[in-house]
C-alpha cells in the first residue's frame, strides 16, 4: 500500500476509528450541500429525531434545478420550487449558513466553495454530488457520496470507507496551443479507461500540473471520478496559497502563516510510495473531444471514430451500442459532425478563467446559422466579474445567450435541455445517454475554447484553425 502520499497523511490524520467491518470511520471536515440530494437526507434525520451535530461544518448552496434563463420564485417548475423550499427551511432549522439566490455567493457548489476559501489543503471534504473531486485540487481529500451518506455526515460529521489504494499520474512538458487541462483529462481517461482508477485515488503530478493555474487544476480533479477514481488531488504549492490568500473565509493575519506551514507539510514526501504510477508527455497532448457514450471515448481532434478492432473483445459492445446511438460510423472523421447546441459551462468549465479563455475565440466572431449557444456562469460571483470584464457583451456580439448561474444543461435538472436527437458540444462532464436532458440527445465533451470553434463552424471543429486565423 501507498505511504507517504497526501492521501495517506490527511486519511490517518481524518481517522476516528476502524469498523468491525474493516472501513475506517473518516471524519469530515467541510460538508457540502444542495438541493438535490439533501431534503431526503434531513427527512432521514427528522425521523429518527435528529439534529446536524455540527451545522458550522456544512454549507449549503442552490445549482442543480435553478433555472438560468429566469430566476424569480416561485419557479415555474412546481417540483424545483418545492426543493428549494425544502433547503430553506432545513438551513433554517439547523442553523446551517446557505448561499441563496441574489446573495452573491450563490452558484454551482463546487465553483463556489473555493471561491469563498471553504475548500482548504489537508481537508476531508464531502458532498452529495458525483463532482466532489473538483476540491481535490487544493490538496484535500474530497469525495461524492448517496443520500444516506449526506444524512450520516449530517448526523455524525463521519463516514465509513474503505481506504484507498494510490496512483500517481504524472504529467511533463508543456501543452501546444490549443491543448486545455479538460483535454488533459479526457486524454487520461482515454487511456487509463473509465474504470481505470476503481480504488483509487489519483494524485496529479509533474510539470504540467505544477503550471497550472488553480481554475485549471480543478477541471482535471473534477473529472477523476470519469477515469473511476473515488478522488483525485493536487499537492499544494505557491499557486494553491496565492489563490486562497484574502478569500472570505482562508485563515489570515498570523493564522495564515501557520496555515501554510500545516499545508507544506502535508505535501507527499520525495520518497512517498504509490501502489501504481503512469507517466504521459503533455507534447502528445491534442485537442480532445469525446465520440461515444462515456467520457472515456475520446479521440484527437484529427483522429477518426475507432473502428471495431480497436478495442478489446469485452469493450467492443460497448462501442457498437456508442456507433448506433451517436449516430457514427467507425473510420469516420469526428471533426465535421455537425452541431446543434454549444454549451459552455458546468462545474467542470464555469469559472472565470474558462469564459476568459471562450471568449477570446469568440471576439470578432459569429454563431453559425441554425446554432444555439449559450454561456452559464458558475456562480454569482463569476458573473459579475465576466460582466466588468465585458466578457458578456462579447459573448452576446457572437451570437450566445448570457445566461444566470447554475448547473444548467451538463446534467439538464431544469429547463435546459436537449430536443429530441439534437448533438451538443458542450463543456461539461459527462456525455452518457439522456444526459443533458433529451432520453435520445447526444454529447461531446469538449473544451470551452473548443465549444466556441464548433459554434462559429456549426460542425465540431479544431480551435487550433481560429488561432491561426
Amino acid at each position: 500500500m501507498s505511504q507517504g502520499t497526501l492521501f495517506d497523511k490527511v486519511w490517518d490524520l481524518h481517522t476516528v476509528g476502524v469498523l468491525p467491518s474493516g472501513q475506517t470511520q473518516l471524519f469530515i471536515g467541510l460538508h457540502l450541500i444542495h438541493e438535490v440530494t439533501s431534503p431526503q437526507a434531513f427527512a432521514m434525520l427528522a425521523g429518527r429525531n435528529l439534529k446536524v451535530l455540527y451545522p458550522e461544518r456544512t454549507v449549503a448552496t442552490v445549482d442543480h434545478i435553478v433555472p438560468t434563463a429566469d430566476q424569480r420564485r416561485p419557479f415555474a417548475d412546481a417540483l424545483a420550487e418545492e426543493m428549494m423550499q425544502a433547503l430553506e427551511q432545513s438551513c433554517q432549522e439547523h442553523q446551517i449558513t446557505f448561499h441563496d439566490i441574489g446573495s452573491g455567493k450563490q452558484g454551482i457548489v463546487h465553483v463556489i466553495a473555493p471561491e469563498q476559501g471553504l475548500t482548504q489543503p489537508g481537508m476531508t471534504i464531502a458532498c452529495g454530488d458525483s463532482h466532489t473531486s473538483t476540491h481535490g485540487a487544493f490538496g484535500a481529500i474530497a469525495f461524492g457520496i448517496g443520500t444516506s451518506q449526506v444524512r450520516d455526515v449530517l448526523a455524525s460529521q463521519t463516514l465509513s470507507l474503505s481506504k484507498l489504494k494510490v496512483r500517481k499520474i504524472e504529467v511533463n512538458g508543456n501543452l501546444k496551443p490549443g491543448v486545455y487541462a479538460k483535454d488533459v483529462i479526457l486524454h487520461i481517461i482515454r487511456s487509463l479507461g473509465v474504470k481505470g482508477g476503481v480504488g483509487y485515488a489519483y494524485e496529479f503530478a509533474g510539470t504540467t500540473f505544477e503550471a497550472m493555474q488553480m481554475e485549471e487544476r480543478m477541471t482535471v480533479c473534477n473529472m477523476s471520478i470519469e477515469g473511476g477514481a473515488r478522488c483525485g488531488y493536487i499537492n499544494p504549492d505557491q499557486i494553491t496559497f496565492d489563490y486562497l490568500q484574502g478569500k472570505p473565509n482562508a485563515p489570515s493575519a498570523a493564522d495564515w502563516d501557520r496555515a501554510v506551514a500545516w499545508w507544506q507539510s502535508i505535501r507527499s514526501n520525495a520518497d512517498a510510495l504509490y501502489d501504481d504510477v503512469v507517466v504521459f508527455d503533455a507534447a502528445t497532448i491534442p485537442p480532445t473531444v469525446t465520440w461515444g457514450i462515456t467520457p472515456g471515448q475520446g479521440i484527437g481532434i484529427d483522429e477518426v471514430v475507432p473502428t471495431l478492432d480497436a478495442f478489446t473483445a469485452a469493450d467492443q459492445p460497448l462501442a457498437e451500442e456508442a456507433y448506433r446511438y451517436m449516430d457514427l460510423e467507425p473510420g469516420q472523421p469526428i471533426q465535421g459532425t455537425k452541431i446543434d447546441v454549444c454549451f459552455i459551462g458546468s462545474c467542470t468549465n464555469g469559472r472565470l478563467s474558462d469564459l476568459r479563455e471562450a471568449a477570446q475565440f469568440a471576439q470578432g466572431q459569429q454563431v453559425a446559422p441554425g446554432v444555439k449557444a449559450f454561456v452559464v456562469p458558475g456562480s454569482e460571483l463569476v458573473k459579475q466579474q465576466a460582466e466588468a470584464e465585458g466578457l458578456d457583451r462579447i459573448f452576446e456580439q457572437a451570437g450566445f445567450e448570457w445566461r444566470e448561474p447554475g448547473c444548467s444543461m451538463c446534467l439538464a435538472m431544469n429547463p435546459d435541455k436537449l430536443q429530441g436527437r439534437e448533438l451538443s458540444a458542450s463543456s461539461s462532464n459527462r456525455n452518457f445517454k439522456g444526459r443533458q436532458g433529451s432520453a435520445s440527445g447526444r454529447t461531446l465533451l469538449m473544451s470551452p475554447a473548443m465549444v466556441v470553434a464548433a459554434a462559429i463552424k456549426g460542425q465540431v471543429a479544431d480551435v487550433r484553425s481560429l488561432i491561426s486565423s
